[in-house]
């Protein structure tokens, strides 16, 4: 696992939360910043996978 992997999986739980605490307070404008978090999250998580296949398949076997 990779920073991009983690830091991707922290920015989309941060995301799943403001998201669903917009949602309590009724502020559609967090549930939004919220949803985008979750995209990011997932985006950056997307990329440390990448990453990680690239790097394995360099590796010599």
């Amino acid at each position: 696992m990779n920073k991009d992997q983690v830091k991707g999986t922290a920015k989309e739980m941060a995301g799943k939360v403001q998201a669903q605490a917009g949602k309590l307070v009724g502020s559609t404008e967090q549930q939004a910043k919220g949803i985008e978090k979750q995209i990011e999250g997932k985006a950056q998580q997307l990329v440390g996978n990448v990453k990680e296949i690239v790097k394995d398949a360099k590796a010599p076997l």
